[in-house]
């Protein structure tokens, strides 16, 4: 990555970079043959991230890091290192799998259930005919069985790589992995199958914009997500006003 686009925030790297910024670089990094993992950083992941130095040493080594959600948007501006907006994991998915098209890229999907992935994968061969798609699995595997998966995925010699894991799974498994794997550009996608499959609505994109979609998903799940959203992005600000005062 050029230097001058990666700034420090909360103990995270982060790479101030537009959306089509972004795509220009994950351009880059599949025609070069990588490999690269991306990482997108959100409030969450930095509440994890302050806790698990394993974890910030994985994220602040990727190739690209950018920000998902609007919390670090704010915080970087409230904290004198402005990035230009939100590159929500989501839309970059999309985008890319678009661009898959356009440019004979091969994608591959990994994790969810299987009847999810076949899903996005189906959707995804019906929305854009030309997709040469290198191969799907779902993301019920064990341990034991993930060198083997890695293998295989290896073997479909894909151009990119999606993973629809929770963090810090994917994070960890694309980083233990990516020497076996050997994929120009991959990324964690989270629950993006869910949402393109359909089992899971996203946000209004009046909420979107507004930077409340976890609020959203709060108001669905409010007692699972009580201590992940609630609890956590209080903590979050903690972190955030404490580097102001440090700082001042």
């Amino acid at each position: 990555m050029e230097q001058q686009t990666r700034v420090s925030l909360l103990g995270s790297n982060l790479d101030s970079l537009s959306f089509q910024e972004t795509i220009s670089k994950i351009e880059a990094m599949i025609e070069q043959g990588g490999p690269a993992q991306h990482v997108s950083i959100n409030a969450g992941k930095i509440n994890l991230m302050r806790n698990d130095p394993s974890l910030r040493s994985i994220v602040n080594r990727a190739a690209l890091i950018t920000a998902d959600g609007q919390s670090i948007v704010w915080a970087a501006k409230y904290l004198g290192c402005p990035v230009p907006e939100r590159v929500t994991g989501i839309d970059l998915f999309r985008e890319l799998v678009k661009l898959a098209a356009e440019k004979g890229w091969r994608p591959y999907y990994l994790g969810a259930t299987a009847e999810v992935v076949e899903a996005v994968v189906k959707h995804d061969q019906q929305l854009y005919p030309d997709l040469n798609i290198a191969g799907f699995h779902h993301g019920y595997f064990s341990e034991d069985e993930s060198l083997y998966v890695a293998k295989e995925i290896a073997r479909t010699q894909p151009d990119l790589l999606f993973v629809a894991f929770s963090s810090p799974q994917k994070e960890i498994w694309l980083d233990t992995f990516s020497e076996v794997l050997q994929v120009p550009f991959a990324m964690g996608v989270g629950g993006s199958f869910d949402i393109v499959a359909g089992k899971t609505k996203r946000a209004p994109l009046w909420m979107q914009r507004a930077g409340l979609e976890w609020f959203y998903r709060f108001a669905q799940e409010p007692v699972r997500m009580f201590d992940r959203y609630i609890i956590g992005n209080l903590r979050f600000l903690q972190y955030v006003w404490g580097e102001k005062r440090r700082n001042a």
